[in-house]
């Protein structure tokens, strides 16, 4: 049986090798704390399986977390100039396969229906091929595994050097900011505990008119926009304002649809991820791998979108979820 955790090890392992690049490239002239950084994330994949099973503490897992906020924070991590191919010669493969070059991209989300529908139903001597319950995480990791032999094998690549240090070349290039819409999600479950939801829920209801549903439409949805800018996750912002509003009012008291509130929900803090730039790995990191000059250009582009969808949101909740 294929475990998930064989994924996560191979991820691990995967950022430890491009720490252990990252610390060789005299390029970067902050080539320690970058490598340190990369290093920690890579450690903590592997050692968060024994924490995951009781085996270790899970101290040194938030210590790790902390050394690497003070890493980033402090201007520790660089930028460096990884061995591989040349503008030039990527530009020759670019010309020379055209639009066959979406075909590993392609591949990954195929191998990952196919695990999650097909082989999720295989066994081998009485046991699953792949872990019950991780079938798509698995999926995506051997479509990154398939991916990465088709991509080789078109562009006729034998060193797996090269693609290894374009890979550390977009870790370094996205940096700390990679990691912000974990952190915001977590941060949304500890704002939930500590009892925000609670407290935004009951400065609502303070002020909402009583039986005026449609404001109680308007600041559920509006509230998750502007939770989820200032947060930059939809995912941090949806526990806090549906144990407020959504929940309790919308759901509890208008008896609305659950389904149709809170997928509605969900999208109106989505536009709000459009224009934060809390929203790094939508946003900013783009505007970082692409080299824009305006690194706020993206979420310029997209506010008159995100305006336009949060009044479709309100509009379609107030229409079809009660």
């Amino acid at each position: 049986m294929i475990k998930a955790e064989w994924f996560y090890w191979l991820v691990g392992l995967s950022f430890l090798v491009m720490a252990a690049q990252m610390v060789t490239d005299r390029s970067n002239p902050k080539r320690f704390g970058t490598a340190a950084f990369w290093g920690l994330i890579g450690a903590g994949f592997i050692y968060s399986s024994w924490v995951a099973t009781g085996q270790a503490p899970a101290e040194p897992l938030g210590a790790a977390v902390l050394v690497m906020a003070a890493l980033a924070g402090f201007g520790f991590t660089g930028r460096g100039t990884p061995r591989t191919t040349t503008p030039e010669q990527r530009a020759a493969s670019a010309a020379r396969l055209g639009d066959r070059l979406f075909v590993p991209a392609l591949t990954i989300p195929v191998v990952a229906m196919v695990c999650a529908v097909g082989v999720k139903h295989l066994s081998f001597g009485g046991e699953p091929v792949l872990q019950e319950g991780s079938e798509t995480i698995l999926g995506l990791g051997l479509g990154a595994i398939a991916a990465l032999v088709i991509g080789m094998i078109m562009l006729r690549e034998k060193r797996i050097s090269v693609p290894v240090q374009s890979g550390r070349s977009m870790l370094e290039a996205m940096g700390w900011a990679m990691l912000l819409p974990q952190m915001l999600a977590t941060l949304g479950t500890i704002f939930q505990v500590a009892g925000v939801g609670t407290q935004v829920g009951k400065l609502a209801m303070s002020v909402l008119p009583k039986d005026s549903l449609y404001v109680a439409v308007v600041v559920y949805c509006v509230g998750m926009f502007l939770f989820t800018t200032v947060m930059g996750n939809a995912f941090a912002a949806f526990p806090v304002m549906t144990a407020a509003v959504g929940w309790p009012v919308l759901i509890g008291h208008f008896h609305g649809n659950p389904a149709a509130v809170l997928a509605l929900g969900m999208l109106a803090g989505f536009c709000g991820t459009l224009v934060t730039p809390m929203a790094a790995n939508f946003n900013l990191v783009p505007a970082a791998l692409l080299e824009l000059k305006d690194r706020y250009g993206p979420i310029k582009a997209q506010l008159p979108t995100a305006g336009v969808l949060l009044g479709c949101n309100i509009a379609l909740m107030s229409l079809f979820a009660f």
